[in-house]
């Protein structure tokens, strides 16, 4: 593949012979021929599927300059549940922590104890769905389990916050939708685990800590969970760049209508930068 532009602006043709063209890659096909040959200013336009372990490849091209749609730090926070933890715990339930070893574990005993924090919320690092998430009644009951190796590092704890509400909200640009995910049979609310969906609004305050997570992960987009306590407190639950929509108002075609026009555009403001 040669260096060609992506439609760039007619203003920038002219130069043409005096342009070095950044190199766009638009396909995970694409993507292991031009690995070390990539250089500043190239694009990769599209999501990376990596597998484990791969993702160190994020720092390496973010390291040699390329530029990634969408980000580097909102694909890695959208495979990775402790690093969203650490990235956003500020958004988080306080005393949310990220446990990476048995050493780590026990000072978490011992602040979880400090604060008189009962039952647990346990959260494995590469599942979703629901399919990942457990409820401990308490700290020792996962030292137990994981001193005996039956958890595998590293994973997610946070104080179980009881009748809190789960809202899923879906921001593309200046589309924004939410709805309520609630399950009287389970605390798992996710629609395939048996919870039901309910549309809501927003509030200022929720859409502006929406806004302010997405920003501080460079999510051009995102599936956000909110959980909102009895005090009408409201906390960041989770964040991805895609999920499911089952529940949603939205259509399958729309929706990815809506993320292919906010990528195309980004797009095109790198190439007009260059």
């Amino acid at each position: 593949m040669q260096r060609r532009p992506h439609n760039v602006p007619s203003t920038f043709l002219g130069n043409a012979l005096l342009t070095k063209y950044p190199l766009v890659i638009t396909s995970n096909r694409e993507f292991p021929e031009h690995l070390h040959t990539l250089s500043g200013g190239d694009i990769i336009a599209c999501r990376l599927r990596l597998k484990y372990a791969e993702e160190h490849l994020l720092l390496d091209l973010v390291e040699r300059g390329v530029q990634l749609i969408p980000s580097a730090s909102s694909q890695l926070a959208s495979r990775s549940k402790t690093f969203q933890a650490r990235l956003f715990s500020h958004f988080m339930i306080p005393h949310t922590v990220v446990i990476y070893d048995i050493h780590g574990l026990l000072d978490t005993v011992s602040l979880f104890g400090r604060h008189s924090i009962g039952k647990v919320i346990l959260k494995h690092d590469r599942k979703n769905a629901g399919l990942g998430i457990h409820l401990f009644q308490d700290i020792e009951d996962v030292y137990t389990q994981a001193a005996n190796n039956v958890l595998p590092y590293p994973f997610v704890l946070q104080p179980f916050i009881n009748n809190s509400r789960d809202i899923r909200v879906i921001i593309l640009k200046d589309y924004i939708e939410a709805y309520e995910r609630s399950n009287p049979d389970s605390f798992r609310n996710n629609l395939h685990c048996g919870g039901q969906a309910a549309s809501v609004s927003l509030t200022e305050h929720q859409l502006a800590l929406c806004r302010n997570v997405m920003a501080r992960g460079s999510f051009p987009y995102a599936h956000l969970d909110l959980m909102i306590t009895e005090n009408s407190e409201t906390y960041l639950a989770e964040i991805n760049l895609r999920g499911g929509i089952r529940g949603a108002a939205i259509d399958p075609g729309s929706y990815q209508e809506k993320v292919k026009a906010i990528e195309e555009k980004l797009l095109q403001d790198k190439l007009s930068r260059t």
